[in-house]
């Protein structure tokens, strides 16, 4: 029994004892560091930076491609030639003629029924959607990392809840012992103080784990190296907002909500293909053009050696007439830009839906968080007077463990109520486009 009030003592003092060279952090300094070293935000970066090398017009085919090329050739025969005048025949064998050639060669549509302009526009909104997308991580990863961040004051304040309980149960425990020894208690107020306190013991250690769990996703949202590392956070209550309001919320979804953009953005994409689809309607203009140079050396001819150089060029109008294809993707092009559209009104509809239930949720939270912030002073104070009165013998340990526990419960409700408030709130803002808030928080 020594052995077990004497860890229970270190685990309580140790905690407090102030690490004096440790950073202190404060919720936008982690979220700086998660946004400078987590790992998916660097990913989504690099893709980004792709997506950005593909937006150009040669990827489009807006410029002209040019080819150098060389090449070396020989044929080894024989020849058998029969001559009309002199009605003779003359024959050759083993012949090697040989040619040596190079050339550049300019190709450019210049004109596809719009379609490579179209392919180029595309691009451009493919880079458009990975900015958003790469905003949409980063987002994601505030919201998460700041709703553990939270957890951590959470999990912080309901250890200090548990420390104090142990405190109660132990001063509970000494008086009944003392009272015990002179015969003022039973032996089974004592046991009963007994149990009490290892069962706040307990809860109390265990709590500890639920800390260091907290800790360690913490450390690993911020791309830490040492995930076990100790976190020192300035805050210890979990501040929550009042002043949100539901149309203004509403609005800044409609405006700026990701999932929203990315549905235009995929609706100006389905847009697209159909123009594309509808540009095989059009004819098409080819230019082309080269300059080369032949070499040629003939093992049996009138002329032993040939050479060749100069320009070339050309111009290429064609339409296609007929594509049995054409007609059933021009419909699927058009009901696809149609599911796009479809798709955005459903999400518009659910974000609505979701953002009323959160609504809701907040609202009723920060009634409760009112109503248990007078609950809480009611209990403290009714803990008081069941102390006083225990102290004089005039409540028993049973009643005084139900104070106990009332005050304890109403601790652990304004912290839940407090926390669900706090989540609520990063849903919002969240939803609405206005968690990157957060980073201006001090």
């Amino acid at each position: 029994m020594k052995i077990v009030r004497i860890f229970v003592a270190l685990a309580v003092l140790l905690p407090a004892v102030p690490l004096a060279s440790q950073q202190i952090y404060t919720l936008s300094s982690c979220l700086r560091e998660g946004l400078e070293n987590n790992y998916s935000i660097r990913i989504v970066r690099n893709e980004q930076l792709m997506a950005d090398n593909r937006a150009t017009p040669a990827a489009a085919g807006l410029l002209p491609s040019v080819d150098l090329t060389a090449g070396y050739g020989g044929d080894l025969g024989s020849t058998h030639t029969r001559v009309r005048e002199e009605q003779g025949s003359t024959t050759e064998r083993n012949i090697y003629d040989q040619d040596w050639s190079a050339r550049v060669n300019l190709n450019w549509t210049v004109f596809d029924g719009m379609s490579l302009v179209t392919n180029y526009r595309q691009l451009q909104l493919l880079r458009q959607q990975g900015d958003l997308q790469t905003r949409i991580v980063i987002e994601d990863l505030v919201a998460a990392l700041a709703a553990e961040y939270y957890n951590f004051i959470q999990q912080k304040i309901r250890l200090k809840n548990f420390r104090y309980a142990v405190t109660l149960s132990r001063e509970r425990m000494r008086i009944v012992e003392a009272r015990y020894h002179i015969g003022n208690f039973s032996r089974l107020d004592y046991q009963q103080a007994r149990v009490d306190f290892n069962a706040d013991s307990a809860r109390y250690m265990k709590q500890q784990e639920a800390l260091r769990t907290s800790c360690i996703r913490l450390n690993e949202l911020m791309a830490a190296q040492d995930v076990n590392r100790p976190l020192c956070i300035c805050d210890t209550t979990i501040d929550v907002r009042s002043d949100l309001d539901f149309r203004s919320l509403w609005n800044e979804t409609l405006e700026t909500n990701d999932d929203l953009l990315k549905a235009d953005q995929n609706i100006e994409l389905a847009r697209m293909d159909r123009r594309k689809v509808l540009a095989r309607n059009y004819p098409y203009v080819r230019f082309n053009a080269g300059y080369g140079y032949t070499h040629a050396r003939y093992g049996a001819s009138a002329a032993r050696l040939r050479s060749n150089w100069g320009m070339n060029a050309g111009v290429t109008v064609g339409m296609s007439l007929f594509d049995g294809s054409r007609r059933s993707e021009r419909r699927n092009a058009r009901l696809a830009l149609e599911n796009r559209q479809l798709e955005r009104d459903n999400l518009e509809l659910s974000l609505r839906a979701d953002l009323h239930n959160l609504w809701q949720a907040y609202e009723n939270n920060l009634s409760m968080l009112a109503l248990e912030r007078e609950n809480l002073v009611a209990a403290r104070e009714n803990y008081e007077t069941a102390h006083d009165r225990y102290m004089l013998g005039d409540l028993s340990g049973f009643e005084m463990r139900e104070a106990q526990k009332s005050l304890f419960d109403a601790e652990e409700r304004l912290l839940t109520a407090a926390y669900d408030t706090k989540m609520c709130e990063i849903s919002l803002l969240q939803l609405s486009g206005g968690i990157m808030a957060y980073l201006g928080t001090e």
